[in-house]
């Protein structure tokens, strides 16, 4: 299942996670170890560019942080990261640099790579989100499955599909994808570079890098211009 692979999804030197995230072949392996990770990684932290801020949470000195904000570690905010009112940042999240997590948006056990924007009223849960992407207003991750099963990510084009092991899996949304307004990315949703997801779509599965998304049975590729 090459299209959901780290290799062909993400942009590893933009992120703090990069050597953590080498050592998996998929993405959604690594999301039981993120929040050991954010720790062992703070260690680390210069203290010139980072200040600690409570337990377990360390922020950039750049960053701006609403006061409204709610956060629980551990986390880390990356540097000129803008974290607006009354965000909900629940643990286990590496926020990149020159992100935005907007008004009311919601965070848990996360990886967001640099430049990544959920501005606008966004929950985003144990996912993994590439450089340079996007989630449209009122958009989500759907973390669990109604029925309680463990995640299987499925790749409709071709039949494939693995068993993860694990019942709690957003998305991955790879380097610079758009998702569109409202849309629910279900539990098991892969995204590939440079790919769009219209407005109030439900996905599943894995879309190709470098395509639409119209619908679920409506995926196409995008033309070179």
């Amino acid at each position: 299942m090459e299209n959901a692979k780290i290799k062909n999804l993400y942009t590893l030197s933009e992120t703090m996670a990069g050597e953590f995230l080498e050592k998996f072949e998929y993405p959604w392996e690594a999301l039981k170890e993120i929040g050991y990770f954010i720790k062992k990684l703070a260690m680390h932290l210069d203290t010139d560019i980072y200040e600690k801020r409570g337990e377990n949470i360390w922020i950039a000195r750049s960053a701006k942080i609403w006061p409204t904000v709610s956060m629980t570690g551990p986390c880390i905010i990356g540097e000129r990261t803008e974290v607006r009112q009354c965000a909900f940042i629940r643990g286990n999240a590496l926020v990149g640099d020159d992100c935005v997590v907007g008004n009311s948006t919601e965070l848990k056990n996360v990886i967001l790579f640099n430049h990544v924007q959920v501005p606008h009223y966004n929950y985003v849960g144990d996912s993994i989100l590439g450089f340079y992407s996007h989630m449209g207003a009122g958009s989500i991750t759907s973390n669990v499955k109604a029925d309680k099963a463990l995640v299987v990510v499925k790749d409709y084009a071709t039949g494939e599909k693995i068993e993860t092991g694990i019942k709690k899996f957003g998305a991955m949304l790879g380097d610079h994808v758009e998702i569109g307004c409202n849309t629910v990315l279900n539990p098991g949703t892969v995204v590939g570079r440079n790919s769009n997801v219209y407005p109030v779509s439900c996905v599943r599965g894995v879309i190709p890098e470098n395509s639409i998304c119209k619908a679920q049975d409506d995926i196409v590729q995008k033309e070179a211009r």
